[in-house]
């Protein structure tokens, strides 16, 4: 597993990622617990979700009247983390719907930013994705408590509202709309 050091040495590259006009890298479906699944091209909609993934049956956030949360609909995690902290392959992904080479601190994606993700527009949520104890035990101690260092920094990826409903694809890029 990463180490730390190497982690902290890889920071820059990860802060260099583009700021806007980002390739989409992968996308992926958590139809239930322990599943993905690898499609390329995912529907998006403001009152389902992504249909066939699990925010619409076990959300891990709930509103006060038991339905999920819109504002962890799709979660988006930075390639370059991803490609630094998945070094076991035998390990699952960590399931976000899209992964792409798109730079996600505060100072870039304020709460509220829109993001054009193909014909679907997103809008970064004010929940910070803090990762959670199945990080650490895939990609160890290090990955885990590295992306939880720097809340402003969102090394753990973006979670985001569906603002328009519309589809993305792998040949598609993340457009921050300012």
């Amino acid at each position: 597993m990463i180490t730390l050091a190497e982690l902290d040495a890889a920071l820059p590259g990860i802060l260099a990622a583009p700021k806007t006009d980002a390739p989409i890298r992968g996308l992926c479906l958590r139809p239930g617990i322990g599943q993905r699944a690898f499609p390329d091209r995912i529907s998006m909609s403001k009152s389902g979700g992504i249909p066939g993934e699990r925010w619409t049956t076990t959300p891990w956030m709930k509103l006060p009247d038991g339905s999920p949360d819109p504002r962890i609909q799709v979660s988006i995690l930075q390639s370059r983390v991803l490609d630094l902290v998945w070094q076991d392959r035998g390990q699952p992904h960590p399931g976000d719907p899209i992964v792409a080479d798109l730079e996600m601190s505060v100072a870039n994606l304020p709460v509220g930013t829109l993001i054009q993700a193909g014909t679907a527009v997103l809008r970064v949520s004010d929940v910070w994705n803090d990762s959670c104890a199945k990080w650490k035990v895939r990609y160890g101690r290090d990955a885990y408590d590295w992306v939880r260092r720097a809340p402003e920094l969102r090394l753990r990826g973006i979670l985001c509202s569906i603002e328009v409903d519309g589809e993305v694809g792998l040949n598609d890029r993340l457009q921050v709309l300012r």
